[in-house]
């Protein structure tokens, strides 16, 4: 289903256009992912009904992420470790935030979205000349904050059903203090397990299009492995990475805002 109309072979062609978007956005950014599915299967594909989006785009970007995730850890970029205590903690709130999600109005939903994203695009941009530590692991000492804040950017993500990857990766940086490539890398974790977590909770609802899922899932896989090559470019500069990440936030932030407060101020 996809809010109540059927998609047509164009439509399905910039599926697979968006998702390649998509792919390489997670594969460079780790986030991203999500802040592009939705806007582009909602303004761009032509998806009316931005809860069937939202579910969409979280099964696409959980599947896209588990591919990004391979060309990560073949770099040696992943912190497994932390992956897994953060992705454990954050189904939990995951599963609790896209059932509140489904109860709000889309547009509302694609509004707060917007503002959220604008927030965390300024707190990467604050933080991006940290360089972190490399040598940062999950222990006892920072497990309790790991799984805070898995659990808080579970809450979110699967509240505005994204991948989450955007608030991923700050929130591995603020409880781990690794550096921001190997948060990249380890957040891939967590947005395929947020993803999938989402995904299955909208489709028992029927907000999911598999069709479009599908096209969107084969364009991501393409662009995933030029993302990560480019990522382990940028990564020379330590500022850039987060410069590119932010600055993505705040066009389709604004992009965003303008589409989704017209649309609320023309139904009220």
């Amino acid at each position: 289903m996809s809010g109540g109309m059927v998609l047509d072979t164009t439509q399905y062609g910039l599926g697979a256009v968006s998702g390649l978007l998509v792919g390489f956005t997670l594969g460079l950014v780790g986030g991203g992912g999500s802040i592009l599915a939705v806007p582009l299967m909602v303004y761009l594909v032509g998806v009316r009904d931005p809860h069937v989006a939202i579910g969409t785009s979280a099964l696409a970007v959980a599947a896209n992420a588990a591919t990004g995730l391979i060309s990560h850890a073949r770099a040696r970029c992943v912190k497994w470790r932390c992956g897994g205590v953060y992705a454990a903690a954050g189904i939990i709130g995951a599963l609790l935030g896209s059932t509140l999600g489904k109860s709000v109005n889309g547009q509302q939903l694609l509004f707060l979205f917007a503002l959220l994203m604008i927030g965390i695009g300024v707190m990467m941009l604050r933080s991006r000349n940290n360089t972190g530590l490399a040598e940062a692991q999950c222990n006892r000492e920072n497990a309790p904050k790991v799984i805070g804040f898995g659990f808080g950017t579970g809450v979110f993500s699967g509240f505005f059903g994204i991948g989450g990857g955007f608030l991923i990766v700050p929130g591995l940086i603020a409880s781990t203090g690794m550096p921001i490539l190997n948060a990249v890398g380890t957040s891939l974790v967590a947005v395929s397990a947020f993803g999938l977590t989402t995904a299955v909770n909208y489709a028992f609802s029927g907000m999911v299009d598999w069709t479009l899922a599908v096209v969107f899932i084969a364009g991501g896989v393409v662009g995933g492995a030029g993302g990560a090559a480019a990522a382990r470019r940028l990564s020379a500069d330590r500022g850039r990475l987060a410069t590119v990440f932010a600055g993505l936030i705040f066009v389709v932030a604004i992009y965003m805002l303008w589409r989704s407060g017209g649309a609320l101020m023309h139904a009220a």
